[in-house]
């Protein structure tokens, strides 16, 4: 049956008022996921967009098959030692997901055995057996115990991030009865091997909980409960298997606490009480505690304090403005620090009881690079991974002592890629207060700038999440068809340290767009596109920046693709109730308290600033059991589109059994993008 147009969804104007302001939303009804008009509705958008790209369907098959085809199908990961086995995960041809498993370490053993057939293979969890009859499928934990003999996992089935946790005997392949609904993600093992560390959350789905499971009974203890509804707890195991670490954190703030491994009943120690804007992490080294923090450290510096007595700070890597200290990994005999500079990403090395250090250097102007799978602490060499926009996923270990590195295996990729046919860039766009924003481009060699290049440009600018030149696959199909690809490492993100983090959150979020547009028409400007052949994607709170940049600068794009796009963040900020909120106060403000903070949301919010302009194509897709950005965000913004600037094309699309991930297999994480790339390449002209 043929409709004749997109779904027109009714208008039920509600009121809220804050601050003496009254605002009227005429779509919130579709905020009600169990109304079945709300659900009528999506399922209509999904039609109409079903009908409206029905012509990419076999632009959409192609890409498909392009990625599968140059994805190695049945491969697997390069194993990874702890204490008397190789870990590792496969994938085989026609299968949705991974299947893990492990292998004796064979005498004198020290090289990973990369060979396909591995004789003594144990499948420990196989991905596809659990997902059987299941539309979704995810692993919120995979956690082996330190003697080898016990398997934590916990699942999901829905997609709203909500997992059962169950325990499997590796000996027998039993599940024991123990089982644990509505948790996290995480857990952690103590040393004695039969007592396991789990996080539930609140009704906010914020992680509250730290309890304690005796292994094989019923037994479930309460070990710390955080009433800020500002923090998040988390818990892990040291690298030594010497400490339990309860991490307590909000967006500005830490606290640590530490409980040793082999008495896990006893009382979480206090390292250093919560002071407001201090954070400080914490990883265990010998006879001290490293401290990873920014008190009077903008850009982070390296304390250690005493394991017997943990009290003051003694300074190990002092703060050096532009140098990000990110992380840091403890080793029997070495420290690895993991740090940005100049918009990379770049690692340290010190050995213990010296002060020699040195950064790892590689060849490539722009890459990304950090430490891998690294559980065991008394070794000698460390996993590292590494990748660009050239170079796929590699995987080296390298020896801490000679600083060789040896690579393990790269990412394949079939049909005969050749990283010489491309080339990567670095350009710079200027922001309106003058600040230099860099990008990251990818094209093909050849690709002439003259303007007549199509491209897309993404970007994300939130959390100091830094978007780092990475390798795609699938991006290759844009590539081969001329596309050029630029990331815009705008601010709000953490590509040039904490400034560029705090210059693009609270009362300076609008840096985060206008930088974007500023990268847009920097691509323009230099001749390696026009605006009618680029199309800008994001995702989450990158679609926050889609849906702004949709309102600020309609005009320098042909398209815009917003993925689980945080569009209406006024709404959901001002509700408590919804999940996350009130932990992002200190990303975005208190717009319930601060009247300042709710006019400078209010001025940049897509969804409150939607106008009778003309806005480029815009498909927005969601996912109906997302916790994280909820579906009716670009439900409503695309209806208001619709009402407002009726003349624009707008898509929306509803993934029905999914959450803020998307589809969970890989063939069916392959066709979305698909369905994704088809409808780029047919804006920009590139089919």
């Amino acid at each position: 049956m043929t409709i004749e147009g997109p779904p027109t969804a009714r208008q039920a104007p509600t009121e809220r008022t804050f601050h003496g302001d009254t605002v009227t939303d005429e779509f919130a009804w579709l905020m009600t996921k169990d109304d079945p008009a709300t659900i009528a509705h999506l399922e209509a958008e999904n039609a109409w967009t079903d009908q409206a790209t029905a012509h990419l369907e076999g632009l959409r098959e192609t890409v498909f098959q392009e990625i599968k085809a140059r994805t190695q199908e049945t491969d697997l990961s390069v194993p990874t030692r702890k204490g008397g086995f190789w870990y590792y995960t496969r994938t085989e041809e026609g299968k949705q997901y991974g299947i893990h498993c492990r292998v004796p370490v064979a005498p004198g053993e020290t090289a990973p055995p990369m060979a396909a057939d591995k004789p003594g293979e144990q499948v420990i969890l196989d991905g596809n057996e659990l997902a059987e009859g299941h539309d979704f499928f995810a692993l919120g934990t995979f956690d082996v115990s330190p003697d080898g003999n016990w398997l934590a996992y916990s699942t999901d089935f829905d997609g709203d991030e909500r997992f059962t946790l169950r325990v499997r005997n590796l000996a027998t392949g039993e599940v024991l009865a123990d089982e644990v609904t509505d948790v996290f993600y995480g857990s952690a093992w103590s040393s004695d091997n039969s007592t396991l560390f789990y996080i539930t959350v609140d009704d906010a789905w914020r992680p509250h909980r730290v309890w304690r499971h005796t292994v094989g009974t019923t037994e479930n203890t309460l070990v710390l409960e955080e009433p800020d509804e500002r923090f998040w707890v988390g818990i892990d195991l040291t690298r030594s298997e010497k400490f339990l670490v309860i991490d307590v954190q909000s967006k500005i703030t830490s606290e640590v606490r530490v409980i040793p491994a082999d008495r896990p009943t006893a009382e979480p120690a206090l390292i250093t009480e919560r002071r407001q804007g201090v954070e400080y992490s914490v990883e265990h080294h010998g006879h001290r505690f490293l401290i990873l923090h920014n008190h009077q450290a903008e850009d982070f510096a390296l304390s250690w304090t005493s394991v017997d007595h943990p009290g003051e700070w003694i300074e190990m890597i002092p703060h050096q403005p532009g140098v990000r200290l990110e992380s840091v990994d403890a080793f029997a005999r070495h420290l690895v620090v993991s740090l940005r500079r100049d918009g990379l990403t770049g690692l340290r090395v010190l050995i213990d009881g010296s002060t020699a250090a040195h950064d790892v250097e590689f060849p490539e102007p722009l890459y990304s690079v950090g430490l891998g799978g690294n559980p065991e602490y008394d070794t000698s060499s460390v996993r590292l991974s590494y990748t660009s926009l050239l170079t796929p996923d590699s995987v080296y270990d390298m020896d801490l002592n000679t600083r060789v590195m040896t690579l393990r295996k790269q990412k394949p990729v079939l049909g005969g890629y050749q990283p010489d046919d491309y080339e990567q860039f670095r350009e710079w766009a200027t922001a309106g207060d003058g600040t230099r924003i860099p990008i990251s481009i990818v094209a093909r060699k050849g690709v002439q700038r003259d303007g007549s290049a199509p491209a897309l440009i993404y970007g994300y600018g939130s959390y100091e999440h830094s978007v780092d030149p990475y390798f795609s696959i699938a991006r290759l199909s844009l590539l081969d068809r001329g596309v050029v690809f630029a990331i815009a490492h705008v601010r709000g993100g953490g590509e040039m340290g904490r400034q560029w983090y705090e210059q693009g959150k609270m009362l300076t979020k609008r840096n985060t767009f206008t930088d974007f547009v500023a990268a847009a028409e920097a691509l323009v400007r230099t001749r390696w596109t026009s605006a009618s052949r680029l199309v800008a994607r994001g995702g989450s709170a990158g679609g926050l920046l889609m849906g702004a940049i949709a309102n600020l600068a309609p005009e320098a794009f042909a398209g815009i693709l917003a993925e689980v796009p945080f569009v209406d963040p006024l709404t959901s900020i001002l509700d408590p109730s919804l999940p996350l909120t009130v932990t992002e106060w200190e990303e975005w403000g208190n717009p319930l308290d601060s009247a300042e903070v709710y006019a400078y949301m209010k001025s940049y919010s897509p969804y409150e600033n939607v106008a009778k302009l003309v806005y480029p194509k815009i498909l927005a897709v969601t996912s109906l059991n997302d916790t994280r950005v909820l579906y009716h965000e670009p439900a409503k913004w695309i209806a208001r589109l619709r009402s407002t600037a009726p003349d624009g094309t707008y898509l929306l699309k509803t993934e029905m059994g999914a959450g803020h991930a998307g589809p969970s297999g890989r063939y069916d994480a392959w066709k979305e993008e698909a369905f994704n790339l088809a409808w780029a390449l047919d804006v920009i002209g590139a089919v």
